[in-house]
């Protein structure tokens, strides 16, 4: 960076677009005061403002308008700057509709205040606390990967991916799980074209960030260029910016700027900082305003005079109230439909075409080899997954299967073995050990043009980064109003009965956390016939509508292939040829009759059926039928269908796997209640315990003489 010039010499700002950045910082200013103005007439719902943090609208003007963006939500300044870059958009009308919820909010159609807008090029973010930067590090890692692929994206291929935080958001973990993965990418010679910028205005809501604390933190970190520069100097921000981004373009490694800010107007409209600041401290700040910073740059060097200045600024807040008050009269959402079409859309008849479609005759063969899966005779649940996702690979360049162990060893249980070898290690690699990151890729990669497939290597695992499908995956096509969407497959390994290997974390059933997060769908085959054209529909529904779905295998499963005695072959099946993938689709949400039967209906999934269908032999035995369906689909449930056996019949038995409280059983009698069934239900599920070591864990899960014991009594009613 150029050396700063001696005091009492002249600024040098040729090239730097001082006017622009002054505009775009007078708006910002404006709006947040406007949202306050408003909120104190009884109008908007927003009021968390960038007041003092516009010098980020250097950081703008610095970078191009293809450069995709990830914005803290004290951001405004950037976000208008952003917009002076597409001639005619007007960032306050954004901005204002977003504060009141408008309808026609252009990102969030009044879902959220969020900035964001795709002719910008800015990904909205929701504010759960820094979990917009592992997706952050996903874009870039998407860049470079593309790069090597040739697979166009969103952005160019040169693009630089630009996500701001603030200091206090700098120390969770999810924030220092992105850094180190991007330090440890750009370590491992991966291109990272990434330009974290940390707003620091030295304040956590009331919490003071430590002094030099973010210096210490940030400066030293391995592979990553670290510059600091004074919000209160726009020359330094735009120049700053604009070496760091031509140098990660250049050598595609990461940078963080650490921007210097000052916070005005405390965290929140609410928020009284003479309860927790001094006024000498408050004084301090109010003279490094970054947007007299600009207007003394513009005086200083005749661009401009003060009266103009002064001038522009009461013309500005003018304006904007105009608008606002305009604005107020305007329709927000009006019906539940409105507020959740963009959820989780569905067109099954177009994914059900996508699923059906496989790779050209020398693709598969070149991902197969001369033996196509066809001809391999029957599969187990794992060979069948493993030989769907050499499928899935051949027929699209810009798929990616990826996770820990993935890669060279290719999965703790061989599920993913040969696919690295078979489609190279751009498109199946090995991941750092950090299921934030995992998903953060996942979700990067897909909002950038691919369609990702990651892995969690065990149910247990997903727990610590869960937030990264709720807070980001699953909200992101909500938020957006369909816009920007997380196309996405994430396979996970998961469920008990593991024999041998075992203990809560390798045999975990709980998955009350992903039942109710809106819009994902979840997916889990039990036998080898269902496991392919289920994980085909998936990536075919994430390519086409942008669905996220968790495709949760269970491990116990993965290898069997005996039901009743040995040598009998039940758990496998043959792989279907290409000509038969229409007919055996399976849509999403569509469950399965297993076993026909005149007693009893038995509701289960996973390995509840394999124990069900157990169960039902031995009860047929003393003269009970049992009739088992699979529900394959735990969001969205077959629900109408299930009713329909069970009004056939007048009993139903769940058998859920999963806990008594927050299982996924729960779910099913609640639907069936809600249906209007008058017969008789029981339900038998999990104890609420986690899964012990070995024999322990039998005594906690359901077994094949608990489902015999209860559907007996519930025949016997």
């Amino acid at each position: 960076m150029a050396a700063a010039p001696a005091e009492g010499e002249p600024v040098d700002v040729a090239g730097v677009p001082l006017e622009d950045i002054f505009v775009a910082q007078v708006q910002s200013r404006a709006l947040d005061h406007t949202a306050r103005w408003l909120r104190a007439r009884g109008h908007g719902y927003y009021t968390i403002g960038s007041a003092g943090h516009e010098s980020n609208a250097a950081v703008a003007a610095a970078l191009r308008l293809t450069d995709p963006a990830l914005l803290h939500y004290r951001s405004g300044g950037f976000y208008c700057a952003r917009a002076l870059q597409r001639p005619g958009h007007d960032a306050v009308r954004d901005v204002l509709m977003g504060k009141l919820a408008l309808a026609a909010e252009p990102i969030a159609g009044g879902r959220h205040k969020v900035f964001g807008h795709r002719e910008l090029n800015v990904i909205p973010q929701t504010s759960t606390i820094a979990s917009h930067l592992p997706r952050a590090v996903g874009v870039a890692l998407a860049i470079g990967r593309a790069r090597r692929l040739g697979v166009r994206l969103e952005w160019p291929l040169d693009a630089v991916a630009v996500c701001s935080f603030g200091d206090a958001s700098a120390n969770h973990s999810t924030a220092q799980g992105a850094i180190n993965a991007a330090c440890y990418s750009a370590h491992n010679r991966l291109p990272v074209p990434l330009l974290f910028v940390c707003e620091d205005n030295g304040w956590g809501i009331s919490v003071p960030t430590p002094t030099g604390w973010v210096e210490a933190s940030l400066a030293n970190r391995p592979d990553l260029r670290y510059q600091r520069v004074d919000g209160t100097d726009p020359v330094a921000v735009y120049r700053t910016t604009l070496e760091l981004a031509d140098e990660i373009r250049r050598t595609g490694r990461p940078a963080l700027l650490h921007l210097r800010t000052v916070r005005y107007l405390g965290h929140a409209g609410t928020d009284v900082e003479s309860g927790y600041r001094s006024a000498a401290s408050i004084r301090r700040d109010l003279a490094r305003d970054p947007i007299a910073a600009t207007a003394t740059a513009l005086i200083e060097t005749g661009r401009r005079t003060a009266e103009d200045l002064i001038a522009h600024v009461l013309a500005a807040r003018a304006e904007v109230r105009t608008i606002a008050l305009d604005l107020v009269e305007h329709p927000t959402l009006a019906t539940r439909d409105e507020v959740i079409e963009p959820l989780s859309p569905r067109r099954p008849d177009v994914v059900r075409s996508a699923a059906s479609q496989p790779a050209p005759p020398a693709a598969r063969t070149s991902g197969f080899g001369e033996r196509l899966p066809e001809d391999e005779g029957p599969l187990t649940l794992a060979e069948s997954i493993n030989r769907a996702l050499t499928d899935v690979l051949a027929a699209t360049k810009n798929t990616l299967v990826f996770g820990e162990d993935v890669g060279v060893k290719g999965g703790v249980y061989g599920v993913t073995r040969g696919l690295q070898r078979r489609f190279g290690a751009a498109r199946v690699f090995d991941s750092l050990l950090d299921e934030h990151a995992i998903l953060g890729l996942a979700l990067g990669a897909g909002v950038s043009g691919f369609v990702p497939i990651p892995e969690i290597q065990y149910l247990a695992y997903l727990h610590n980064a869960e937030d990264q499908l709720r807070g980001e995956g699953a909200s992101l096509s909500f938020f957006s109003n369909g816009q920007y969407r997380n196309p996405m497959v994430v396979r996970i390994a998961g469920y008990a009965y593991q024999r041998g290997f075992g203990g809560h974390f390798h045999n975990d059933n709980a998955i009350g956390v992903l039942r109710d997060i809106p819009g994902l769908v979840i997916a889990s085959p039990a036998h080898p016939s269902d496991a392919a054209p289920m994980l085909r529909t998936c990536v075919a529904a994430a390519a086409l509508d942008g669905t996220v779905s968790v495709f949760l295998e269970p491990i116990a499963l993965y290898h069997t292939r005996d039901l009743h005695e040995e040598g009998d072959g039940v758990w496998t099946a043959p792989y279907a040829a290409p000509e038969r993938w229409a007919d055996e689709h399976v849509p999403v949400g569509a469950g399965r009759l297993v076993r026909d039967g005149d007693d009893v209906l038995i509701v289960t999934w996973a390995n509840g059926l394999a124990m069900s269908l157990r169960a039902a032999k031995r009860l047929a035995g003393s003269g009970i039928s049992c009739r088992v369906y699979d529900l394959r689909w735990l969001a969205p449930m077959p629900l109408d269908d299930v009713v329909e056996h069970a009004e056939a019949l007048g009993k139903v038995l769940v058998v859920d796997e999963t806990r008594h409280s927050g299982g996924a059983g729960e779910g099913i009698v609640a639907g069936l209640v809600e249906r209007g069934f008058g017969g008789s239900v029981a339900r038998v599920a999990a104890d609420d315990s986690f899964v012990p070591l070995g024999e322990a864990a039998n005594l906690v899960l359901v077994d094949v003489e608990t489902i015999v014991e209860a559907a007996t009594e519930l025949a016997h009613r």
